[in-house]
């Protein structure tokens, strides 16, 4: 129920990208901070952990992107109180932001610590779900500024995320000229052989009918990245056949 909400939300400020997200943070929020519900994202262990301590690494994370830039912008501020607030209503949420606005005002964070307890009980799948949820903040003024690239960057090695996968979430925010090669993680160089292997490798991994789960929340995130391959490789043809 939560992450239809938070769609809803998300549409109402951010459009069609925002429902997205918003569907992706609402299940994370959902799965991660209700200890009675198992969860298809994360291991039992991780289900055990004290939920303050997991919003709070959270909104932590989500601090440190938005000072990233050396400014507090209101629309990243609002981007994720809203979602709190569909959460866990009004009178919660802003219990959690006292603590927020705390993490906020910190001078410095240290990341290994907060990223710990998602590197120890987080499946991968839920950290990637957490770096596109960083990469959304750092997109809700409209542009994503190269420090807060770097700092997300820093995040996500921190969890232990692959660069390959790193490269291809930012992708999906951060546009450029081989955008498309990004996202199918190879080379602009790369022959036409070698384009239509990756895209099929992609396309493969990525394909919904691999999600071995009936989280709609994980088949969702497998249906959007598998259409982002599926537009990169058509990308690209277009442009080679010019």
């Amino acid at each position: 129920m939560l992450k239809w909400i938070t769609a809803i939300l998300g549409y109402t400020y951010f459009r069609f990208g925002g429902a997205i997200l918003g569907y992706f943070l609402g299940s994370i929020l959902e799965q991660l901070f209700n200890p009675n519900k198992r969860s298809a994202f994360g291991s039992i262990r991780f289900q055990q952990m004290r939920t303050d301590q997991v919003q709070l690494n959270l909104l932590s994370l989500a601090a440190i992107v938005i000072k990233a830039d050396g400014k507090v912008d209101q629309r990243e501020l609002q981007f994720v109180r809203n979602y709190f607030i569909a959460n866990y209503g009004e009178e919660y949420a802003s219990t959690i932001f006292a603590k927020f606005n705390t993490e906020i005002n910190k001078e410095q964070q240290n990341l290994n610590e907060l990223t710990r307890l998602f590197v120890q009980g987080a499946r991968y799948e839920t950290r990637l779900q957490i770096l596109h949820f960083l990469y959304g903040i750092a997109n809700a003024d409209g542009h994503i500024a190269e420090v807060e690239v770097q700092k997300i960057l820093q995040i996500a090695l921190a969890m232990q995320l692959r660069t390959a996968d790193i490269e291809s979430i930012k992708a999906m925010f951060v546009k450029s000229t081989d955008n498309a090669y990004k996202i199918l993680e190879i080379q602009p160089d790369a022959s036409d052989a070698e384009v239509k292997k990756a895209y099929r490798e992609k396309a493969k991994k990525f394909h919904p009918d691999k999600i071995q789960s009936d989280d709609q929340a994980l088949k969702k995130g497998a249906q959007e990245k598998f259409q982002q391959v599926q537009a990169a490789y058509e990308t690209i043809q277009k442009q080679r056949a010019n």
